[in-house]
């Protein structure tokens, strides 16, 4: 519920006053301290969203005086807990009083939001408020107990309020208008707009003010005469000429007509005729005035005519003259009374106005003030960024240029330790003679344009991104020259690198380096011709797919030679982009590992990681073979090489890309069901031996370098018996480009190779006795060639 203030600053209203003709009437003249003392109480719910619009409307109403928020503070008999609510006599009592002071806070939060609208608008506020079961018990209690003279609240919901609502559709409101004190002048709002007031009214010698009729919008609310208890010492008596007559024409009135019917007219009525009843509203004219002289006059005149006839012509003339003067004075003096009255009560609610129009300029002055003063001390605070955002930049202007001097300092340090470089790689090729240029000679830029007919493109072989490959001939030998781009990836360490190394080492899985071009950081190396792994794979330009048996044995040579290059001393050799497309393949099919432009060498000097020599750098490579733990610490191991190696196993295997094939193998295994991911290119595979090679695969590509598998006593000793026991005897025996081969009823279906044991089935086809002692040991029941 809301209790609402009056509306705009109401007019003074003068009412009929009834006294005996000896006492004199006072016309009480309200002043602004008293306007500005009064207090307009507001009742307010606990819904904020719902209430406002009463109070606002009492704060634009309040003519300047003060507000105080009246609110009924209402239990809830309910209380959630645990999900639900429950009865508060059925809960603990601490429990309930927890509640409870939750109940109070939001209460005295939403008062204080009442109160923080009542500042926005200038208005000086207060709060009252109480505690009950009942809210409209609640406000009476209030009123009574805080003689609450002016009361607003709320008609009904802002909901349900219409065009035609003409009164109170609240339950409460109504209890309150017909309880309420009648000292006490409520006003009932709904939705900004005044529905219904029930103004106050009091008797002479009492407080209490009776109950006015009610008054609704529209209806013509004549001005009635109601009594009004004035204190005698304010009374402003009037001339005393006017009681003298009055008294005079009384005392003749009762001594000179003994025995005649008495006037109707008696002394109390003679003094209603001279207090007759007037209004002044704020905005009163002079059509009002003129209707109260009038009025005045004419019962002057009943007077005078009652008076003339129950006298019996016993006043004497110049007394009737005299009494008409003062009658004629009286309404002169009550018509200026009244003017001057009106022109109070104009300067009153000028001075109100005015008023509250100096505190809303005082509070908005206020607040500019402190904008004004944020403002400025954001401005000062920019300013100060702005100069040290300034002081900062020449800070860096200045350690830009320190740096540009350091790295022009660097660059000459790292010119001139290149040319020492230089310096001892020519005194250690003295020193050794002619050692290294049995392994590596130096060719000319024009020599290999000549070798690759300037790079004709139908000669290119290959491409990357360190450059292209073409195929040519140098000094009467069929090579490969690897031409680096322009923005190739490999720069002059990379080469320095690779021609160091190959330069200087031999295995027969190594591509073989016939020498470089320096001045074009040029690559010349033995020329194979079934191109990389990846190719074959891939069965690039239609070429045959690899046998099973090929495949295990690329498998063993690349073990080999990678054991090669981490046992190498005193420095162990890591590869460390090894990928299928870096394995090239010779006319038998024998595989060459090359590319050791990322390689590194690894000392006891470089430290160590997890019992492994390992050394810090950028990680370079193909993502899908790169050692997942070398992306994230930047430490490359040899086990980063072995984690390569086992995805080129998977590959091998399956065929599949290289990217998510170790999360495919591993739920074919967990599924039993390996042979669906195993390449059916390949040919035959004896599933028990493929399964050891999965699960050998799997274990080398391991997260964490130290679940991965050891070269040499792990994989080595796997690879080994498995390429003897799988035939590895006729490995080398056929080429894939051989022009010598055996008619097809002498290769064994399995073994894709001449049978050295041939064997006839049940169906009559004929394969290597080894061969189907492996298909039957696998588990197989019928043919795979007639099933």
């Amino acid at each position: 519920m809301a209790l609402v203030n009056p509306g705009p600053t109401s007019p003074m209203r003068f009412r009929e006053v009834r006294a005996p003709v000896s006492s004199s009437v006072n016309i009480v003249e309200p002043s602004v301290s008293r306007l500005m003392e009064e207090k307009i109480h507001v009742a307010v719910g606990k819904s904020v969203k719902e209430c406002k619009s009463v109070l606002v409307w009492a704060l634009r109403n309040s003519g300047g005086k003060r507000i105080c928020i009246v609110h009924v503070h209402q239990p809830s008999e309910l209380i959630p807990c645990m999900g639900g609510k429950f009865p508060a006599n059925s809960l603990t009592e601490e429990e309930v009083s927890a509640y409870r002071e939750i109940e109070r806070r939001e209460m005295n939060q939403n008062l204080d939001e009442y109160l923080r609208i009542c500042e926005q608008m200038g208005v000086p506020c207060e709060k009252l408020f109480i505690e009950t079961g009942s809210i409209e018990e609640g406000i009476l209690e209030l009123v009574s107990q805080h003689g609450i003279k002016k009361l607003v609240m709320g008609a009904a919901a802002d909901k349900r309020h219409s065009r035609n609502m003409m009164g109170i559709k609240s339950k409460k409101a109504m209890h309150v208008r017909l309880q309420a004190p009648a000292f006490c002048h409520i006003q009932f709002v709904c939705k900004g707009l005044l529905v219904y007031q029930r103004e106050a009214c009091m008797d002479f010698g009492s407080s209490p003010w009776e109950a006015s009729p009610k008054s609704e919008p529209g209806e013509s609310n004549p001005r009635s005469s109601r009594s009004v208890t004035l204190p005698h010492n304010n009374y402003v008596k009037l001339t005393n000429p006017v009681q003298d007559l009055l008294r005079r024409v009384q005392s003749l009135s009762f001594h000179g007509n003994e025995g005649k019917e008495r006037t109707s007219t008696s002394s109390g009525d003679v003094t209603g005729l001279l207090n007759p009843q007037f209004r002044s509203d704020a905005g009163g004219s002079s059509d009002e005035s003129d209707t109260i002289s009038r009025s005045s006059t004419s019962k002057w005149s009943v007077l005078s005519t009652s008076s003339s006839s129950g006298m019996d012509q016993s006043l004497e003339d110049p007394l009737y003259d005299l009494l008409k003067q003062a009658m004629a004075d009286a309404a002169k003096w009550k018509r200026e009374a009244f003017d001057e009255t009106v022109r109070r009560e104009k300067a009153e609610k000028i001075a109100v106005e005015a008023i509250c129009k100096a505190r809303t300029s005082e509070s908005l002055y206020v607040e500019e003030s402190r904008q004004r003063k944020e403002v400025q001390e954001l401005l000062e605070k920019k300013k100060e960024a702005l100069e040290e955002l300034e002081q900062n930049m020449i800070s860096a202007v200045e350690l830009q240029e320190s740096y540009k001097r350091e790295r022009d300092e660097l660059q000459m340090e790292r010119d001139k330790a290149l040319e020492e470089a230089d310096d001892l790689k020519k005194c250690r090729a003295e020193a050794s003679g002619t050692h290294i240029s049995q392994f590596y000679s130096e060719f000319s830029f024009s020599e290999i344009e000549e070798g690759t007919r300037k790079f004709d493109p139908s000669l290119k072989i290959g491409e990357g991104g360190y450059g292209s490959i073409y195929k040519g001939i140098l000094r009467h030998t069929m090579v490969a020259v690897k031409m680096p781009h322009s923005d190739s990836l490999q720069g002059p360490s990379e080469f320095q690198q690779e021609v160091d190394i190959l330069s200087k080492m031999r295995h027969p899985n190594l591509v073989t380096l016939f020498g470089a071009c320096p001045e074009a950081r040029a690559l010349i190396y033995e020329y194979l011709p079934n191109g990389s792994l990846e190719d074959r794979l891939n069965c690039r330009d239609n070429s045959p797919p690899l046998s099973s048996q090929n495949r295990l044995r690329i498998a063993s040579e690349l073990c080999s030679v990678l054991l090669f290059l981490h046992s190498n001393k005193p420095q162990s050799i890591v590869h460390g982009d090894l990928k299928p497309a870096n394995i090239l393949l010779d006319a038998n099919l024998v595989s060459k590992l090359s590319d050791f432009g990322v390689s590194h060498l690894l000392s006891n000097d470089e430290g160590f990681s997890s019992n492994t020599l390992c050394c810090r750098t950028n990680p370079k490579g193909t993502f899908a073979y790169m050692d997942p733990e070398f992306l994230a610490t930047g430490e490359l191991t040899q086990k980063s090489d072995v984690y390569s190696f086992g995805v080129i196993l998977l590959r091998l295997l399956t065929g599949k890309p290289a990217l998510g094939i170790t999360k495919e193998v591993q739920y074919a295994l967990d599924k039993r069901n390996l042979k669906a991911v195993l390449d059916p290119l390949a040919g035959y595979w004896p599933l028990l031996l493929a399964e050891q090679l999965a699960h050998l695969a799997l274990r080398c590509c391991q997260l964490k370098r130290k679940s991965r598998p050891d070269l040499a006593s792990e994989v080595w000793r796997v690879l080994e018996p498995m390429k003897a026991s799988f035939g590895g005897s006729c490995f080398f025996r056929i080429g894939s480009e051989g022009h010598r081969q055996a008619p097809p009823h002498f290769v064994c279906p399995f073994f894709q190779e001449v049978m050295r044991d041939p064997q006839v089935a049940a169906d009559g086809y004929t394969c290597e006795a080894e061969a189907l002692r492996g298909w039957l040991d696998s588990g197989q029941g019928t043919s795979p060639m007639t099933n």
